[in-house]
């Protein structure tokens, strides 16, 4: 959103705000009571004690419009440290605010939701209780929206009519409430989809810093946001939170989103977003009835490797645990069902079928060069190879606890052993040895597309390592090389599968999503997960090698991409020297 679009009123405060003196923000006439208008009512709400947050409890407060229809299901908009927005005599005045604007018809029925953040009581008057802020508010990742889906809406539902439709829900606070709120809509955009954000701290408390860079970097999301700071704002330890301000509109900006500013020269504190408030909302509840879309662009490499219109497509469901997909010759995909020991096969009509039962444990596999379908067979401690055509199913290489399995045109083998942290190889006359040991857990591998090096995942780390390879297929050069991206908090990036494409990307199932590396090893990308929001292992299929194959959990899915995979079986291919 750029300035030209915004409502006179809040241009006017964009334009004053370099001659007024710090923090002499006032409140304008939608924050005060209207003759005639009709008010809506506040109470307090009752939350059971969390579980998601163990032991806290957490004050909350709702605020009912007077043109609230039970038969109707209404707007919601939920605001972070509630306490110091439901007043109707405060600096924000949110209820007065909204009997203002829903009267006017300048935005929609809302119920208003007003949550504090949670406290674990002491166990004593002689202790001192557990406050939750920081930590509810501050940290990325799941959790706070889980608390708001899960335990607070439906307590609020058991009394209201509320919708359940994305676009009609807002977020907002200020300052570590900012945050939480982005962080909430960001994490589940299928639940909330507008962001109020002021003085929002997208600094280095619990790895905000980082989100800048996620947003340029992530498949954009279906979300609008409002932004708002002071020159004046807080600039100790953890960062500078009017950088920090900025640095979000430009990643915001840039990766195409519905966003737009209001800033000032106010300091840590409401003034100017209590006076701003008004013409927030009107921003965020513009076009109301039309869906938010996700944003589009042409600066996010990612938009080079996403398809247009395209989306994950459920291809089967139903199964035990998923891994192991590899494309045959064809572009026919089969893929392992290691709980239940079978493996399954995709036909060229999308129809799954049972190749093989009893499979040993059967867990990652790869075609070779042979057209034989080898697999890492977990249950039978070996490395067994079907021919696809009449089942016959022989042993490669035994006495060994394999996981994942690549397979070079030369007819070199190489597969993961994490439960004794090693890497191995087998060569093409059936001898094995370790060639490498000491990751956490080696995992997903696979094979540069000119089969020069040999990429290894390392689930509870933080990389994917790099090999030369030599002649005999020994290793040589190991690198910690692809920086991933890991989740707050997480111990590892969950780094899985891997697949190349004609460029010589790198693709990695991983817990944040299928992150796409250069050959320089940086991160350029990050495909959003399927809606079950897991990722296994994953390959490239299809009769052009253009859809992308992910196993997640008890499902298989696929998605259509504007690249062509590689398929190491095949003769090597050298991609063009990446930009340094």
């Amino acid at each position: 959103m750029h300035l030209p679009r915004l409502l006179p009123a809040v241009l006017s405060l964009v334009f004053t705000c370099q001659v007024r003196a710090a923090d002499d923000y006032q409140l304008g006439p939608d924050s005060l009571p209207k003759p005639g208008v009709p008010a809506g009512k506040e109470e307090k709400l009752a939350l059971p004690t969390s579980s998601i947050f163990p032991g806290a409890d957490h004050e909350a407060w709702v605020y009912v419009p007077a043109q609230y229809d039970p038969t109707k299901p209404a707007c919601l908009m939920i605001f972070q440290d509630g306490g110091g927005y439901v007043n109707r005599d405060g600096g924000w005045r949110v209820p007065v605010v909204f009997d203002n604007l829903i009267a006017a018809g300048q935005m929609p029925v809302t119920i208003g939701l007003f949550i504090n953040p949670g406290v674990v009581p002491a166990t004593s008057d002689q202790a001192l209780a557990r406050y939750n802020r920081s930590f509810e508010y501050d940290g990325l990742g799941p959790a706070y929206a889980q608390f708001l889906i899960e335990e607070a809406i439906p307590e609020l539902k058991k009394k209201y009519n509320v919708s359940d439709n994305p676009d009609d829900r807002a977020l907002g606070g200020a300052s570590s409430g900012a945050i939480a709120a982005f962080t909430a809509a960001w994490e589940r955009p299928d639940a909330f989809r507008r962001v109020f954000s002021t003085i929002g701290t997208y600094v280095g408390l619990r790895g905000g810093n980082e989100y800048p860079t996620l947003i340029r970097k992530f498949e954009p999301k279906p979300l609008r946001v409002f932004l708002q700071d002071g020159s004046n704002d807080l600039n100790i330890y953890g960062g500078d939170w009017w950088n920090a301000n900025q640095a979000m509109l430009s990643a915001l900006t840039f990766s195409g989103y519905d966003v737009t500013h209001v800033w000032g020269d106010g300091g840590h504190n409401g003034k100017q977003g209590g006076s701003i408030l008004p013409d927030a909302l009107r921003w965020l509840w513009r076009d109301y009835g039309n869906p938010i879309p996700a944003a589009v662009n042409d600066r996010q490499p990612i938009m080079k490797v996403l398809a247009p219109g395209q989306d994950w497509q459920l291809v089967s469901e139903g199964h035990g645990f998923t891994e192991g997909p590899d494309a045959a010759p064809n572009g026919e995909v089969f893929f392992a069902d290691a709980a239940k020991q079978k493996i399954h096969r995709v036909g060229p009509d999308g129809k799954v079928t049972t190749f093989a039962e009893n499979t040993g444990g059967a867990d990652g596999m790869a075609f070779g060069p042979d057209g034989r379908l080898y697999a890492a067979c977990n249950r039978d401690r070996c490395i067994a190879a079907w021919d696809i055509t009449t089942g016959e199913r022989k042993v490669i290489a035994s006495d060994l606890d394999p996981n994942d399995v690549t397979v070079a045109h030369t007819g070199h083998l190489w597969f993961t052993d994490h439960k004794n942290r090693k890497v191995w190889h087998v060569a093409p006359d059936g001898t094995k040895k370790v060639v490498d040991e000491g990751l956490n857990m080696p995992n997903g591998i696979t094979l540069s597309p000119d089969q020069s090096l040999l990429y290894v995942a390392d689930t509870r780390g933080q990389w994917v390592y790099s090999y030369q390879v030599k002649p005999d297929g020994s290793l040589q050069y190991k690198q910690p090389y692809f920086h991933i991206h890991m989740p707050d908090a997480a111990t590892g990036s969950g780094a899985d599968g891997l697949a190349t494409d004609t460029n010589g990307m790198l693709y990695v199932a991983t817990t944040l999503g299928v992150q796409y590396c250069d050959q320089a090893g940086r991160v350029n990308g990050i495909i959003k997960l399927p809606p079950n929001g897991r990722a296994a292992n994953l390959a490239f299929g299809g009769p052009n090698l253009d859809t992308l194959y992910l196993t997640a959990g008890d499902k298989v899915w696929k998605r259509t991409l504007q690249v062509k995979g590689v398929r190491p079986a095949n003769a090597p291919l050298k991609p063009e020297k990446p930009r340094l």
